[in-house]
């Protein structure tokens, strides 16, 4: 049997712990675990703990943890995503694939072409709803850090306060990847479903961006982040 893996929004320590109610109703209901079963569980810290169902109830799960262990290391490669809104499950596709990838941030772009516009409660709703994807990417991929996900910017507002060693704007008609020294941080840049204007790709490289295409094919806005961190961590990470 798989051990479960889940992660705790609260500093973990050895000794005995209560889950949350929605955690309790998961392990309970849902994976129908019972009093003995073991579980891993991390905090983000980048630390990993084994322990032991000691009761599980309806609303009520606890688990006493035995164990506390060095988690999975992160890339070398700091990472930050500037990817623009999409809709629905393209979204959510291209933050679960980008906390596997080891993305360290991702950051929501408002750009010109954005069909999406979020505004108070629901944009609150929705960054809680992508940070949870987040949250299962990294249970499912063993990953023990999780990525900071940020709130919608605009483009403008991301270009002037992001910082990194290589900065990347992905444009369909920019030149291949040129041969660039490792660096110890990267920025990506990634249009949303209707791409970035020629001007918003100026205005990139105005702050120092450079422009880059991942190939011949125009790939959409879900896919293009899968496709640069593989290549990315493949350069300069853990790959």
């Amino acid at each position: 049997m798989r051990l479960s893996r889940f992660f705790v929004d609260a500093p973990l320590s050895l000794g005995q712990h209560e889950l949350p109610e929605d955690q309790a109703h998961y392990i309970s209901r849902v994976l129908r675990h019972t009093v003995g079963d073991a579980v891993q569980l991390f905090d983000g810290s980048g630390q990993e703990y084994l322990g032991e169902l000691i009761e599980v109830g309806k609303k009520t799960v606890r688990v006493e943890l035995r164990e506390c262990f060095a988690g999975q290391p992160d890339s070398p490669l700091r990472v930050h995503l500037g990817q623009g809104l999409s809709r629905g499950e393209r979204m959510d596709w291209a933050i679960q694939k980008a906390t596997e990838l080891g993305a360290n941030e991702i950051s929501l772009i408002v750009s010109e072409r954005c069909e999406v516009r979020l505004k108070d409660e629901r944009a609150d709703k929705r960054l809680a709803h992508w940070r949870q994807v987040a949250i299962s990417a990294c249970e499912q991929c063993g990953r023990s850090t999780v990525p900071l996900i940020h709130p919608p910017i605009s483009l403008a507002d991301w270009l002037k306060q992001v910082e990194a060693d290589l900065k990347l704007v992905l444009h369909p008609v920019a030149e291949p990847w040129a041969s660039h020294a490792k660096p110890h941080s990267l920025a990506f840049l990634i249009g949303p479903e209707g791409g970035l204007s020629d001007a918003e790709v100026k205005q990139a490289q105005e702050q120092g961006f450079l422009a880059a295409r991942l190939g011949p094919r125009v790939l959409r806005t879900e896919t293009a982040p899968v496709v640069a961190l593989s290549v990315a961590q493949q350069l300069w990470g853990d790959f």
